[in-house]
């Protein structure tokens, strides 16, 4: 009887000490990528970030550090909004997509078609904006920026402000990166669409997504759960510099969570919002005039880890930053997002991602 006790108490105690091997790598997992976040995000008391990695559309991990509002001592958590910066594009590129999809516009039209006074834009398609290789202005690298930052633009009076800047190089001879070309595409969305930018996002992508906690950007609507944004400074963190977001406007002006993000990418993975077709078009590589091949689809970067095919994003707006790595292949998304633009989170969602990869792909 002693002897069966023992058996049964050691069998017992093998159950409830032995954790199932997905717990562990779970464990394991979480582990690692708070290690990997750590090294800059480590100031409990100064504004932070939040990460998420979902795998085939369920969350493998998530979690915030850091404060939301320095003032009133909030912590940052998984649903605070953040402003996107450039992770704008994406939802500036669907909607063009969407447009010719509906046979409204062709990414072929010339800018002209649109715009008849705009310069070169017989020259200039929409092919051109979308893939920066347009050769406008971009209206960031203007000095008179300032002048306008905090006024109140209206799309025109932005496309105006840059139109009439002579054109770095010829349509199609090289990738820049290029705001204006994605203002420009806002622009033409609304002429096109009969409605403004903010309405058609909204109603056309975040209604029908389900995305109820991503807004085009405002510093005067009451938004729940906002991630207020911060710079650094010698003497410490201060307020971020006020920008009318008029100005960024289709280039970088919305703002969303990390669970409205996974909304987004399982939309585009199942065609909610666009067909095969036209979907494909924001994710293939694009030729210069000279025939070479450069890594820009349509609101992406088309990259790679470790050979693995990525399409990815970062974003930079006044007192934020943002990073989005999408790996196909394996349906994983990771994000990671800064309410403070001292802090940025391209490296460590680069790195996070890599090692997901590692431990939940198939590429092992």
């Amino acid at each position: 009887m002693t002897k069966l006790k023992y058996l049964c108490t050691l069998l017992f105690l093998l159950i409830i000490t032995v954790k199932p091997s997905s717990r562990v790598a779970a464990q394991t997992l979480e582990k690692k990528i708070d290690s990997l976040i750590l090294k800059d995000f480590n100031d409990k008391d100064g504004p932070g970030g939040v990460f998420m990695v979902a795998h085939h559309g369920k969350i493998s991990y998530q979690k915030a550090f850091g404060k939301a509002n320095l003032e009133l001592g909030v912590n940052l958590t998984p649903e605070n909004v953040f402003q996107l910066g450039s992770i704008t594009k994406q939802f500036t590129a669907i909607a063009i997509l969407m447009l010719e999809e509906q046979g409204k516009l062709n990414i072929n039209d010339p800018v002209s078609k649109y715009l008849p006074d705009y310069p070169a834009g017989s020259k200039i398609t929409l092919h051109h904006l979308l893939t920066h290789t347009s050769g406008i202005k971009d209206f960031t690298k203007m000095k008179s920026l300032s002048e306008i930052a905090q006024k109140e633009m209206s799309p025109k009076m932005m496309v105006d402000f840059f139109k009439n800047e002579p054109i770095d190089f010829a349509p199609g001879e090289k990738f820049e990166y290029n705001n204006a070309g994605y203002v420009l595409l806002g622009y033409i969305i609304e002429l096109v669409a009969g409605e403004t930018y903010e309405d058609f996002i909204k109603k056309h992508i975040f209604d029908k997504v389900g995305m109820k906690q991503s807004y085009y950007a405002s510093d005067r609507k009451i938004i729940h759960n906002r991630a207020y944004g911060y710079h650094k400074k010698e003497t410490g963190y201060v307020n971020k510099t006020i920008i009318s977001f008029s100005v960024p406007f289709s280039s970088g002006s919305l703002m969303s969570t990390l669970g409205d993000l996974l909304k987004w990418q399982k939309a585009l993975n199942e065609h909610l919002l666009l067909g095969v077709e036209e979907t494909d078009k924001a994710f293939s590589t694009y030729k210069l005039n000279n025939g070479e091949t450069f890594t820009y689809g349509y609101g992406w970067h088309l990259k790679e880890i470790n050979g693995i095919p990525t399409r990815e994003h970062g974003g930079s707006v006044f007192g934020f930053k943002t990073m989005a790595v999408y790996i196909p292949s394996e349906d994983l998304y990771v994000v990671g997002m800064s309410n403070c633009d001292c802090n940025s989170p391209t490296k460590v969602t680069g790195d996070i991602a890599a090692l997901a990869l590692k431990m939940l792909g198939t590429h092992k």
